[in-house]
């Protein structure tokens, strides 16, 4: 059997794992931590679960296909339902709203709460869809580094979409274009959020993102996110895959411009296929320090990070749902803070994830378990432990001013997340979640191809490489599917070459 060495068992990392286990590859992955999931785990404190990192999960379908390509029944591994409503959304005027599952619903919703009115919602949706649907083909599921790519037949689709990608405005200025109400363009406007990147410099390309969230849907599976990367890693083990968990791979052994394996502390392995599923800077800068580095594709600008207050909060809130956001007043500040000042808002929009309210184990009886996330910039020598005690009093002080209670008596339990320690616990460089940004037109062709052109035998797979990462796939990327999106066309790649 052809040995492939995965390194990193993130899920783009479990993914491949299973792809090239299906194909017949003696597939061993390798993980510095003591588990799997990489941004994707969980831990329990004071009687509250917490899922650590990914909290929205669209494209389902994604994952239900390693189970199918395995001859397996995907029900018979995990389970999950859909989300309606999708999204509790609240404002600093005290405006409110619920993103309901059904469009249709949605776009009544906002008549009604915001003053929107509801065709230019249902235009908005429909335009998503046929934009997403005529690109996905070309831009998303094949590598914009490839000639292939351009000759195929799909090309022809995403040409009858260019003129109304957005290439050439913000995503801002396109959704300004479209509706008049600040509150509505603010909710359109955050999914520039979902890869990191700020809708005020990132393209109007980026506007085909709520497609699927709002079209296609938003789930939740049993047993939290974390079930997906417990559920892959039993595939993956019938399958043969072998986990080696404590061993942080220390250089890609490349000879006569192949990589023929990796070293760790315990010693060699051999391997026709390597695929890193690390972020590319580290993966250059640490396991290829004698390899020409792609400079201007490792210098593109980075995303933003994440700062995260996992609370166990010894009350129920009934007027929430799974996801809440709390938006800031301006939101251009927000995002000038974080690309330009490199620091944090003192008003933030926050996001509340709240498991409790679909598995009532995941809390004490009466509590809830509160994942409390404000977008930062990724680290670039700040001093996180002053900018914590900062952002925690403006997030309480918002949650409480909006919520109308005294949060800080309610918060029983606290563990922090940085950007230092994202990148320590997940080899994110300087902690930014998602590679690159997508502040620019032509971010998604700096990206990082999900091989390497150079060294045969070595690929990439991941939320910093392409496809996958970067736009517009940001939305799966940023919370759990993107990642396996690029396995489809590494794997391939990878049983060519091998």
């Amino acid at each position: 059997m052809t040995k492939a060495a995965i390194i990193g068992s993130g899920i783009g990392g479990i993914a491949t794992a299973i792809r090239l286990a299906v194909k017949g590859y003696d597939v061993t992955v390798f993980e510095a931590n003591a588990s799997f999931g990489g941004k994707m785990h969980q831990f329990d404190l004071q009687g509250y679960r917490f899922d650590a990192g990914p909290s929205l999960f669209t494209l389902p379908h994604l994952v239900d296909e390693l189970f199918t390509l395995a001859g397996r029944n995907p029900s018979d591994y995990f389970t999950y339902t859909r989300l309606d409503p999708i999204t509790h959304y609240f404002w600093p005027d005290g405006s409110r709203l619920k993103a309901y599952a059904d469009a249709e619903a949605f776009a009544v919703e906002a008549e009604q709460q915001l003053g929107v009115k509801a065709q230019d919602v249902r235009d908005v949706l429909a335009k998503s869809a046929r934009l997403y649907k005529g690109t996905a083909d070309t831009f998303l599921h094949k590598s914009l580094h490839r000639l292939d790519t351009y000759l195929s037949a799909d090309v022809l689709k995403a040409l009858g979409c260019l003129s109304d990608l957005g290439l050439t405005t913000t995503m801002h200025d396109a959704n300004t274009r479209l509706f008049d109400d600040p509150r509505f363009v603010q909710l359109l406007d955050r999914f520039a959020t979902y890869n990191g990147s700020d809708p005020y410099q990132a393209p109007g390309t980026l506007n085909l993102i709520p497609h699927l969230e709002h079209n296609t849907g938003a789930f939740y599976p049993k047993g939290g996110i974390y079930s997906i990367a417990a559920s892959l890693v039993k595939l993956a083990e019938e399958l043969g895959v072998a986990f080696r968990y404590n061993e942080r791979v220390e250089r890609i052994v490349i000879q006569n411009g192949k990589a023929t394996g990796i070293e760790t502390s315990s010693g060699r392995y051999s391997a026709k296929v390597v695929v890193s599923n690390m972020d590319v800077v580290p993966t250059y800068r640490r396991l290829l320090p004698d390899q020409p580095a792609p400079e201007q594709t490792l210098q593109q600008p980075r995303s933003s990070s994440a700062l995260i207050y996992y609370w166990g909060i010894a009350r129920a809130f009934p007027e929430l749902h799974l996801h809440n956001i709390f938006f800031s007043q301006d939101y251009k500040q927000e995002f000038e803070h974080i690309f330009q000042r490199k620091s944090i808002s003192p008003d933030p929009t926050v996001y509340v994830n709240i498991t409790s309210k679909m598995e009532k184990s995941d809390a004490p009886a009466g509590c809830e378990n509160w994942f409390v996330m404000v977008n930062v910039p990724h680290h670039q020598g700040q001093d996180w432990e002053q900018l914590v005690e900062t952002t925690r009093q403006a997030v309480t002080d918002k949650l409480s001013r909006m919520l109308q209670t005294n949060l800080r008596e309610a918060i029983v339990c606290e563990q922090v997340l940085d950007p230092l320690l994202i990148e320590q616990q997940t080899s994110s460089y300087a902690g930014a979640l998602y590679g690159s940004s997508s502040n620019n037109r032509m971010a998604a062709f700096l990206r990082h191809p999900n091989f390497s052109s150079k060294l045969k035998g070595l690929y990439f797979c991941g939320g910093s490489v392409h496809p996958g990462g970067g736009i517009p796939l940001c939305l799966l990327s940023a919370r759990i599917v993107g990642n396996l999106v690029p396995v489809v066309t590494s794997v391939n790649q990878a049983k060519q070459h091998a």
